[in-house]
């Protein structure tokens, strides 16, 4: 079985984030960045599949700048994944879910995958959309939300988590694109061997100006900073009259009791 796996290069939960000047994306020279969540189960299910099944080959993909993907790719390949596709792009970089995942299609079509997993969302962006989009740009069924995968012949067998604590399984023909939700396992860390095995590994690098672009549907006009007010007031009067101000501050202005 060939699998595609989908991983991406985001700000880690530990930098420091301020807008850039133009504000149209965050500044970058302090920030460290590292694999998505979610991608980080994608990964690790895809290698989990492969082994159950006894061969075949796992192929991460990425798209971003040469300066921070070497890092995800080479961690990638480190667990276990058998080669990687870098798609380079330099700024402006491509936020619009619908134009990376036409990038995508276009650069992996021709590899003829069983099987693509992503993260279900990104923890910058969070749009959840890229993987539907692929899927149904290549012609495949897809699923999100996934958090367990049963495979037998040419079908595969998800179960999706859905809202109020409901579930659902879901049988779909292969090859199939799916979203895969974060803590469906335990992803592996890298070992010793895998590190070294890993800068012999292939890592195909395809230019996304070579790529035919579609036109976009979605940008980021702004990213700023949330402004913070604190205000204090000190309610006096009679307690009647106490009550009656903090009840309307508490439903006007802080807006935890209805109207």
């Amino acid at each position: 079985m060939k699998i595609a796996v989908l991983i991406k290069q985001v700000p880690g939960s530990d930098s420091a984030f301020r807008a850039s000047e133009n504000e149209l994306w965050i500044e970058e020279m302090q920030i460290q960045y590292e694999m998505n969540e979610s991608d980080a189960y994608a990964l690790e299910e895809a290698l989990l599949i492969k082994e159950a099944q006894g061969s075949g080959e796992v192929v991460v993909v990425c798209m971003g700048p040469s300066a921070r993907v070497s890092k995800v790719l080479r961690e990638a390949l480190a667990k276990g994944a058998d080669r990687a596709i870098h798609i380079v792009e330099e700024d402006p970089l491509e936020t619009d879910p619908y134009q990376i995942a036409n990038i995508l299609s276009e650069s992996i079509k021709s590899e003829s995958f069983d099987l693509i997993l992503s993260g279900l969302q990104s923890v910058d962006l969070g749009m959840g959309q890229t993987g539907v989009l692929l899927g149904t740009m290549l012609g495949m069924p897809t699923a999100t939300l996934v958090i367990a995968t049963e495979i037998s012949g040419d079908k595969i067998k998800v179960k999706r988590e859905l809202e109020s604590g409901w579930f659902q399984w879901v049988g779909l023909p292969l090859p199939a694109c799916l979203s895969i939700q974060s803590g469906i396992n335990t992803p592996r860390y890298p070992s010793l061997k895998g590190i070294m095995g890993a800068k012999k590994k292939e890592i195909k690098t395809i230019n996304k100006g070579d790529v035919q672009l579609r036109d976009s549907l979605q940008m980021v006009n702004r990213i700023y900073s949330m402004q913070r007010d604190k205000k204090t007031e000190f309610i006096e009067g009679e307690p009647d009259s106490q009550v009656s101000r903090l009840m309307d501050i508490l439903r006007s202005e802080v807006k935890v009791l209805g109207a």
